[in-house]
This record gives structure tokens, C-alpha cells and sequence, in this order.
């Protein structure tokens, strides 16, 4: 009978390859799972893509269609015969860029107020800014909805932006933000000459370009897909917005096919797929920022 002797390296060594191997293994079962879940999240959007690209017939078929068959652009041409798209695709453009544009705007002055400026009763003032974020919209659209008329903006796409100009998670956001920056850096400008302004948008404003990019793409996707503000300040069709463009193309006319009004809601999907797979690596950028800057 034959003692063999295992190497003491082997030994020190086994534990740790096992280790790898429990790791590697986790690996692979988080990766099918996350697999799973990112299938299961784009099927229906294949799905309304494919279906607004065939027949008007063949929209509900059995087992549903991801290819389109029999191909077809019939349904696109049909929406903007039923619901002029192409104006109420720009007073969404129009609405959006003024929004996110004012808001960043007034957002970054505001915030770098907060977070560079000593001035008595900032910190309350701070507070109560954000105790607004715990009150619904549909709480203060009746006061908007006064002032609006007061100003004679009601039926006009002012009354979409104008009150997106103030927006409080922008204003924390970038108030924290700006907070994690050195203050030495505002110390080194202010000896070269350097005044509040310059300060802020020659230093930090670049210094944040992940963090605005992120708000631009919360704030265009809100104002793109809002739909409560038109319905309670637009009533004439030439300055409906998308969303409810949508409800009237679904509503009037007897009730559009359902492949048209896929192809519609594709109309206004694709924008934002393309404007977040643009800016997607600024967005997650100024999230692992935010969480490495605490």
C-alpha cells in the first residue's frame, strides 16, 4: 500500500480555487438572470414595434408576430392622415427643450446659491423647497391653473413650460452635487479675479456635465410624456402635445385600429430610446459620482 503525499502547495491553493470557481459560478447565474429580465422587459417593446409594421389585421395575432408579415407602413402613413403628428410632434419638442433648457437653467443658479453662498435663512428656505416634492401636481394645478389664466396663457404652450422652470429635485440634486466640489477651487478662481458667475459656469458647471446630463434626460422624458398638463391647459388641436394626440387619435375618429395607434405610440417611443441610448453613458456616469461622492 502506496502513501501518495499531496504538495503543501496544492493544499494552500485548493481552497482559493474553489472560491473562484463558487464566484464564477454566482457570475453566470446573475448573468442568465439579468439575461432573462432584459428579455422579458424588451419583448413587448419588439412586440408594439413589430405590430405597428404589419397589416391592421394582423396586429393581434396568435402567437404574436415579432417579425413584421406581412411588412407594412401603412399604419404610419394612417396616423398622420387621422392627427396632424408632425405639429403636435413639435410643440413637443418646442415644450420639452424650453423646459429642460429654463429649468437646468435656473436649477444650477439656484443650486450653487445653496451650496456657495452664505445668505440668513438658507438652510429653512431649503426646506421647504423640498418639503414641495411630497405634494402631488394634481394638488397645485388648480392655482397654476388661476395664475395661467390670470396671464392669459391658458391654450398656449407657455402655460407647459413656464411652470417647469421650477424644478426642486433639480435644485437639491445639483446643490449636492456642487457641494462634493472642493471649495479650494472657488478660493484658487477668486485670486485670479474670478467672480460668482465665472465661478460657476467656467468651473463648476463643466465640473457637472454627468450630473446635467442626467437631469436633461429625467427632464425631456417627463415633459415628453406628460400628459396632464395639455389636457388641463390645451383644448385647440393646433397645440396638442403627443400624449394627447395619442387619446384623441384613440378616441375620435370612432376609435382609430389598434396597429395605427401602435404605430403612433412607436412615433413617440423611438425619440426618447434614441436620446437615452445617446446620453446613457453620462447617466450612469453621474450616478456612480453621485454614489462615490456620497
Amino acid at each position: 500500500m502506496t502513501i501518495t503525499s499531496v504538495p503543501a502547495r496544492d493544499l494552500l491553493t485548493a481552497p482559493k480555487r474553489r472560491t473562484r470557481r463558487r464566484r464564477r459560478a454566482r457570475a453566470y447565474l446573475l448573468d442568465l438572470v439579468l439575461l432573462v429580465v432584459g428579455v422579458l422587459m424588451v419583448a413587448p417593446l419588439i412586440w408594439l414595434f413589430a405590430a405597428s409594421l404589419t397589416a391592421p389585421g394582423s396586429a393581434f395575432s396568435v402567437p404574436p408576430t415579432w417579425v413584421p408579415h406581412p411588412f407594412s407602413v401603412e399604419n404610419f402613413v394612417d396616423v398622420n392622415r387621422m392627427i396632424p403628428i408632425g405639429r403636435m410632434a413639435l410643440n413637443s419638442l418646442i415644450v420639452a427643450v424650453l423646459s429642460v433648457g429654463g429649468s437646468l437653467l435656473v436649477s444650477v443658479l439656484a443650486a450653487y446659491a445653496f451650496a456657495r453662498l452664505s445668505f440668513r435663512g438658507s438652510t429653512p428656505i431649503l426646506i421647504i423647497m423640498l418639503s414641495a416634492l411630497m405634494v402631488p401636481a394634481q394638488l397645485v394645478i388648480i392655482p397654476v391653473f388661476i395664475m395661467m389664466r390670470n396671464l392669459q396663457l391658458v391654450d398656449t404652450l407657455t402655460a407647459l413650460w413656464l411652470p417647469a422652470l421650477i424644478n426642486v429635485f433639480a435644485i437639491f440634486f445639483l446643490r449636492q452635487y456642487f457641494t462634493s466640489i472642493p471649495r479650494e477651487l472657488d478660493e484658487a478662481a477668486r485670486i485670479d479675479g474670478a467672480g460668482h458667475l465665472w465661478i460657476l459656469f467656467r468651473m463648476l458647471v463643466p465640473l457637472s456635465a454627468p450630473a446635467l446630463s442626467a437631469l436633461a434626460i429625467l427632464g425631456f422624458q417627463a415633459s415628453w410624456n406628460n400628459y396632464f398638463g395639455p389636457l388641463i391647459f390645451i383644448s385647440s388641436p393646433d397645440k396638442m402635445t403627443l400624449p394627447l394626440g395619442l387619446v384623441t387619435l384613440q378616441a375620435g375618429h370612432g376609435g382609430a385600429p389598434a396597429a395605427v395607434v401602435f404605430a403612433a405610440i412607436t412615433m413617440v417611443v423611438v425619440p426618447m430610446l434614441v436620446l437615452f441610448i445617446v446620453f446613457q453613458r453620462n447617466f450612469v456616469a453621474s450616478v456612480a459620482t453621485a454614489g462615490m461622492r456620497g
